[in-house]
């Protein structure tokens, strides 16, 4: 039932604003208004974000989100054998993923698809930029995650490898992804 109503409210753009609204949050603009979305987990990969969450980006390059670091200390499935991807701010630390250029009704379905407004990830809207050093206003998302990381599954791992790799990530940060040990 929960998640036949997120498709509903992603699929009305009234209804979605009413529905924030009650979450005490508020969606700005237009549905067909372009906005800059930053990945930095799954959503990377091509399987994730344009088949699975039917995405259907305008535009994509690579980028990098400053004052933040990657993190796996959300509680995945099965519990305790995977950690989902997460950020939290470092003032040392780099973020680097992939920014999509999407409608505004684009992120309320994908907003649906991660559990947005909810317990879990919560929007983020940030100054990232992209490799040539060119500043956008991008959103992305963040969670209030465990104090200690745990272990990405394979598999989930493996997306953001390829994904990564797919998008053309400096190297030095793909193999910082290649030195994460995944869950046993």
């Amino acid at each position: 039932m929960k998640i036949r109503f997120r498709r509903l409210i992603a699929r009305s753009w009234t209804l979605s604003k009413a529905y924030y609204r009650l979450r005490g949050l508020r969606i700005d603009g237009g549905p067909d208004d372009q906005i800059w979305y930053f990945a930095f987990g799954a959503n990377m990969h091509d399987s994730a974000f344009r088949q699975r969450r039917g995405m259907r980006p305008a535009d994509w390059r690579p980028g990098r989100l400053r004052g933040y670091r990657l993190r796996f200390n959300l509680e995945g499935r099965p519990i305790g054998k995977a950690a989902p991807a997460n950020i939290s701010p470092d003032p040392e630390a780099e973020v680097w993923g992939v920014l999509y250029r999407i409608s505004r009704a684009d992120l309320v379905r994908l907003d649906s698809t991660e559990g947005v407004p909810g317990r879990r990830y919560r929007q983020l809207w940030a100054e990232a930029e992209d490799m040539n050093g060119n500043k956008v206003e991008a959103v992305t998302y963040i969670a209030e995650g465990k104090d200690e990381d745990g272990n990405p599954s394979l598999r989930y791992l493996t997306l953001l490898r390829d994904g990564a790799r797919a998008h053309g990530l400096p190297e030095p940060y793909i193999r910082s992804l290649e030195s994460v040990e995944p869950a046993e």
